[in-house]
């Protein structure tokens, strides 16, 4: 008799509802790890250290799937297999006519690269598995070396913590508006590149020198680049432009707030403005100004009220009842109306860490993501500060405002771009 393996499904968390029906080829909801190692990929190695890794974070076997009422998550028996880089950044990973992994993992001479749609997970969630599978890399790659004095490791969740919703585990029903009013923000435009194809410019710098300068404003370094990106773009705005403020949208792990060590999605988003036509346009006004809405967004109360609102939704009864295409098509509407609210993104990974033995074969990492509008992400290694602008547009005004300025302290700074 023939034994059926039994499928096992789960649902979307909250943030990750809003990607499937709003990524298309303009914008693709895929971001990208990359680290950059001292020597080339040994490819079979790799596909060891993947096999391994996805034993160990099991939601990435899944397969995403349209039901009545809602998408979600089912196991498959597919297995990802590593291949040397030929796609274009960020290119399209989920789409509801093909049955594939949300991910994807591949190299280019000494860079290994790690893919992913954001249904799956946030930047937090995928680096985790990131961090798990250079791990698991570098000691095959170098067991010569370890003999069996393997290096410690300290992601060390449980599968269910892995899988945990950990926007359910915080929802309370506390009753909110889930009406926020926003005005109309500045908008960049421009042309497009072909094929939808996003132009990337990636600058590499010393963490501590702009960490310095930081302290010269007496901020923090999220919020003196945040200034700095809001800034740059000013400097190329018409004087119509200025009617409307420059409005920043910024991801926040709630995991420093709320503990969890879900791989999944546990991220809030606030927005940070300000209107260069009606306030002072002297810089040091702008980063006291950014630094005092940081201040003021980045609390536990209002972070919690962003959780109860996304997770509202699920737990209204009416909302429950609606066929997943009346679903689509009003979660498309209502992301349509927030992006009037919004100039650009910027997303701070923060300090990545490895273990110290293993420091002698990784020199940086990088984070970047697909972008219908210019994004920057940041993250840094060691003293590596690695500052990557992604934009679907060819002009790089902005970019070279951005670095110009920083260069323009005694920041020495290597640019790396795909065009």
């Amino acid at each position: 008799m023939k034994h059926h393996k039994r499928v096992e499904w789960t649902r979307l968390d909250n943030a990750a509802k809003i990607f499937p029906p709003t990524s298309n080829e303009r914008d693709t909801k895929v971001f990208r790890f990359v680290c950059e190692l001292f020597e080339g990929v040994d490819a079979a190695i790799l596909q060891e250290a993947l096999d391994e890794t996805i034993e160990i974070f099991p939601l990435y076997k899944s397969v995403l799937r349209k039901g009545v009422f809602w998408y979600y998550f089912e196991t498959s028996g597919l297995q990802p297999v590593v291949e040397e880089e030929s796609l274009p950044v960020c290119a399209r990973i989920y789409n509801e006519n093909r049955r594939n992994l949300l991910f994807r993992v591949f190299y280019y001479k000494n860079r290994i690269n790690l893919e992913i749609f954001h249904a799956l997970s946030d930047g937090n969630g995928a680096l985790w598995f990131m961090k798990s599978l250079l791990y698991q890399y570098l000691i095959r790659k170098y067991k010569d070396v370890f003999g069996d004095n393997l290096p410690g490791f300290d992601y060390k969740a449980s599968i269910s913590q892995k899988m945990d919703d950990s926007f359910l585990k915080y929802y309370t029903g506390k009753r909110l508006s889930l009406v926020i009013k926003s005005d109309r923000a500045y908008h960049i435009r421009g042309n497009r590149r072909e094929e939808n194809r996003i132009q990337l410019v990636e600058g590499t710098m010393s963490l501590k020198a702009v960490l310095n300068i930081a302290h010269e404003y007496n901020t923090t370094l999220t919020v003196y680049l945040t200034a700095l990106f809001m800034y740059s773009i000013y400097k190329g705005m018409t004087e119509r432009g200025k009617n409307r403020p420059v409005v920043l949208s910024i991801p926040v792990n709630l995991r420093n707030y709320f503990e969890s060590e879900s791989a999944r999605n546990f991220f809030g988003t606030i927005t940070i403005g300000y209107h260069f036509g009606k306030d002072s346009t002297d810089f040091h006004e702008v980063v006291k100004s950014i630094n005092d809405s940081f201040a003021r967004e980045l609390t536990e109360e209002r972070l919690k009220n962003h959780m109860e609102r996304l997770a509202a939704l699920e737990h209204n009864v009416f909302a429950r009842a609606v066929p997943l295409v009346l679903k689509d098509i009003t979660l498309q509407i209502a992301n349509r109306i927030n992006e009037r609210g919004i100039t650009a993104a910027l997303s701070n990974v923060g300090k990545i860490t490895m273990p110290e033995e293993l420091a002698a074969y990784i020199r940086q990492f990088d984070v970047f993501t697909s972008a219908r509008r210019p994004q920057i992400c940041i993250c840094s290694y060691g003293d590596n500060l690695v500052i990557s602008f992604t934009s679907p547009f060819t002009d790089t005004d902005i970019q070279k405002t951005f670095f110009q300025t920083l260069s323009g302290k005694g920041m020495d700074i290597i640019i790396a771009t795909n065009f």
